[in-house]
């Protein structure tokens, strides 16, 4: 008889959970499936619309030869990184050097995590925001760092606040995560921010990761780089993606671009855990890459007015939200008085109207009385959603 052995999963994992929308998508499909209720997600952003119709026909036309069924650069094609550095000359006034100073990536969640196992060691802490993307925090737990949030809330316009962040004590801090346009509270950055945190980097000797994908999208000011910034090549790494601006989530095309010495330290990383990405997604990246303003003009016509009917919806239920909010959410505070968290409030208007609004406890405790409406759902549907929350919350 063979000796039963158990195999216990790696410590790492220790403190984290399943990603909370992969365990509530999987909760609201059951529901579905054993009541026959259709529960309408106004959650997760995962762009409903299609790319540009060039962007599919480049991907066919180049899927259509026979030499790009094979593995590809971990560096990516030169005709990815010289788009992106055009892209990055034009709406950022930015110039990059292609060939050394541009990484594409298998999407920008995954760039994440490279850094992480970049740049950390067992202990290094990390400036990460709260409330923020959830896998800033999960990718520095799984690469041995340890976390150090800083707040983010009305108070402070949603911007980090300096001062408090050096009043905490800073030893030990490597690194700091930021990302504006902010996801989930929407604010927008400007130049005096980037600044202040290009200064602050400098001061202190700490690397700066900011995260760029939302900045083409209900933005009311022009799109910016913190790479704009004089001194930023010095201290910061950018990630970029075009999931959202380009309607592109499952293509999984990312970029980080920054100095020559940290993309190389990366791409050893890189080169070890994943390929090169498929010639004719690229290709049609490039494509996507060229567009111009009337694609985003007519992607953002189709946000506004998605936008309209979420606040319709946010009114009925007594909840308060700041105009001018960037990205494809609406981050809005719970109704003045609830006596509930943002969790208990997210359920009820699931039991209750069948619409599925996400608990902005998931990005961090400053999250809690606040919930985050998706835009990325048909103005059709937001309407009905809206619809069923009058019926139960009208006369409130």
């Amino acid at each position: 008889m063979v000796e039963r052995v158990e195999i216990v999963r790696s410590h790492r994992l220790d403190g984290i959970g399943e990603y909370y929308f992969s365990r509530k998508l999987r909760e609201i499909a059951e529901i579905e499936a054993t009541t026959g209720r259709r529960i309408i997600s106004l959650a997760i952003g995962s762009p409903d619309l299609p790319p540009h119709h060039s962007v599919i026909e480049r991907l066919i036309q180049e899927a259509q030869r026979p030499d790009v069924h094979k593995y590809m650069s971990y560096k990516g094609d030169p005709i990815l990184r010289k788009a992106f550095a055009d892209w990055y000359k034009k709406w950022y006034r930015t110039e990059l050097d292609y060939n050394t100073e541009i990484l594409p990536l298998i999407g920008s969640k995954e760039g994440l995590m490279h850094i992480c196992m970049t740049f950390l060691n067992k202990g290094d802490k990390v400036l990460v925001p709260n409330p923020g993307y959830p896998t800033y925090s999960s990718a520095v737990r799984l690469a041995g760092g340890e976390l150090v949030p800083y707040v983010l809330n009305k108070q402070n316009g949603f911007y980090p606040d300096f001062e408090a962040i050096e009043r905490e004590g800073l030893d030990g801090v490597k690194m700091m995560m930021i990302n504006y346009p902010n996801m989930p509270t929407g604010q927008a950055p400007t130049k005096e921010l980037f600044e202040k945190i290009v200064a602050f980097g400098a001061k202190h000797n700490i690397l700066i990761v900011h995260d760029n994908p939302y900045s083409f999208i209900r933005n009311a000011t022009k799109p910016i780089s913190i790479m704009e910034v004089e001194g930023a090549r010095d201290v910061a790494l950018e990630l970029n993606s075009l999931s959202k601006a380009h309607s592109m989530a499952g293509w999984r095309v990312g970029v980080i671009v920054g100095k020559k010495e940290w993309i190389d330290s990366i791409l050893t990383f890189k080169s070890n855990m994943d390929s090169g990405m498929f010639y004719p997604i690229q290709a049609a990246a490039e494509t996507a890459l060229s567009l111009g303003e009337e694609w985003f003009e007519k992607l953002n016509s189709v946000y506004y007015g998605r936008e309209k009917q979420a606040y319709a919806l946010l009114d009925i239920l007594g909840c308060k939200y700041r105009p001018n909010q960037a990205g494809l959410f609406i981050w809005a505070e719970l109704p003045e008085g609830y006596a509930g968290d943002c969790y208990t409030f997210s359920d009820e208007i699931l039991e209750q109207c069948n619409v599925f609004l996400t608990p902005g406890g998931i990005f961090g405790s400053e999250g809690n009385r606040y919930i985050r409406a998706s835009l990325c759902c048909p103005e059709e549907l937001l309407k009905q959603a809206t619809e069923q929350v009058a019926a139960k919350y009208g006369n409130r």
